[in-house]
């Protein structure tokens, strides 16, 4: 008989190799190797397969069907999912724990069950739990089943069973499939647990939505065949300031990639906010340093301060302390400045950061950059209710930004005053003051006044 081989396998990847590492080569992570076995087949062992011939058909063929999206009234999931789920997706909500993942899925699934028929399996957390949470949230409906089972051959054949519209796993990490022997949450398990729930969905049309881990790097857990599979990925993120989540689309294809929601928990769940501007808007100061912005993400506009401090270094090395922004986008701009308008900044120690611990990009944010550079090293404040809006380029010339139009309108309707933005940028009517620069020489007359 032959004798199984011994090798690792990468946790976070599918890197493989006959010993163990300490890093894996492909994924850079550290600590990720776990050894498994793989019994040695010899060539008589290998049988021919024959295969039908599959018959192609021309997409003129192809008969489809308009398909209703489902809306569960939370209007802030809805945006963000692109409209509401659609029927026959595969979706994933990953986020830290505790952050509210298992609270949102319930609130929505409650919803919907006024419309659908749903099932809950919760692998995580026995019923009773369930049913406390439930009840604290006041999220029990008739046609909300519930079940803790994780085996994923009954989970499917129960499903089969029911039939119903939305089927909600909590967590993917916990289900394990009699076909694989590996422990729940392993790469095999994962990636066979995936394939068939997918199956599920597409050749039913049954919605699966699950919940996942995510790593101590802030990343989606297991295989990236994982977040290839499914359909939508939504990240649930808290704030450092307030008991306020983040609900962040980074893929689906059914709607925008970038869209964000915000939520508010409390004891009653989680709550929308829909006034998320006014929230932020409410501690924006007005001193040397403060820069207000207005950033688009998805379809959604936000208002954001950034905040710089400049201070002369004391050391030999000056330091570049950057927080929700890339930190080369700041020192980029800080050799713009120090490049066209003599503005000694290499030799401060320079901080930044976006009020509210958001993380943003874009070139849209340079002036806004710039403008709290000059302000925190000349001690001058800028005027009341202003805003930045602006892209620099490496000759120091101030250029248009896209969807000036948007920006305006949300803008406007929290008095704002002043607009300081580029000379050619083409404008729609507003009463907005309007500060129209050409490039950072100008920058200068701001603080000489």
């Amino acid at each position: 008989m032959a004798r199984p081989q011994s090798f690792y396998l990468c946790q976070n990847c599918d890197f493989k190799t006959i010993k163990w590492l300490g890093q894996c080569p492909e994924c850079k992570g550290w600590n990720t190797l776990e050894q498994g076995t793989v019994s040695a087949v010899t060539p008589q062992a290998h049988k021919v397969i024959t295969s039908r011939i599959v018959p192609m058909k021309k997409l003129h063929d192809v008969q489809t069907t308009s398909h209703k999206r489902m809306l569960c009234g939370i209007n802030e999931w809805d945006r963000v999912t692109g409209g509401g789920l659609m029927p026959g997706s595969f979706l994933i909500l990953t986020g830290d724990p505790g952050i509210g993942k298992s609270t949102l899925m319930l609130q929505v699934a409650f919803h919907l069950a006024h419309i659908y028929n749903v099932l809950y399996f919760s692998s995580e957390e026995s019923l009773e739990q369930v049913k406390q949470r439930a009840e604290r949230l006041s999220c029990i409906h008739e046609k909300l089943l519930f079940s803790d089972q994780a085996n994923l051959d009954e989970l499917i054949a129960t499903t089969l069973s029911y039939k119903p519209h939305l089927v909600i796993i909590d967590s993917i990490q916990n289900c394990h499939s009699s076909d694989t022997q590996a422990l729940p949450g392993s790469i095999g398990q994962l990636k066979e647990s995936a394939f068939r729930l997918m199956r599920l969905a597409k050749e039913n049309m049954i919605t699966v939505m699950l919940s996942g881990h995510i790593t101590k790097d802030g990343f989606m857990a297991g295989p990236k065949t994982l977040e290839h599979m499914v359909d939508a990925v939504f990240y649930l993120q808290g704030e450092d300031r307030w008991q306020t989540r983040v609900l962040r689309s980074v893929k689906n294809r059914f709607g925008t990639v970038n869209e964000i929601g915000f939520f508010e928990m409390d004891a009653s769940g989680l709550q929308e906010v829909s006034n998320i501007n006014q929230h932020l808007l409410e501690e924006v100061s007005h001193s040397p340093g403060s820069v207000l912005v207005s950033h688009l993400e998805g379809t959604r506009l936000i208002l954001l301060e950034l905040q710089a401090l400049t201070i002369a270094s004391k050391y030999g090395m000056p330091q570049r302390v950057v927080s929700g922004l890339e930190s080369a986008q700041v020192v980029l701009i800080a050799a713009i400045l120090e490049k066209y308008l003599k503005v000694k900044l290499s030799g401060q120690d320079i901080f930044f950061k976006v009020s509210g611990g958001f993380k943003i990009k874009g070139s849209s944010l340079d002036l806004g950059i710039a403008l709290a550079l000059l302000s925190s090293y000349f001690q001058k404040p800028l005027p009341e209710k202003c805003i930045a809006l602006g892209e620099l380029s490496l000759t120091g010339q101030i250029k248009p930004i896209n969807y000036i139009g948007q920006h305006i309108s949300e803008i406007e309707k929290f008095g704002i005053t002043k607009l300081f933005t580029a000379r050619n940028q083409k404008l729609p009517t507003t009463s907005i003051k309007l500060h129209m620069l050409s490039n950072v020489f100008q920058l200068l007359e701001l603080f000489n006044e």
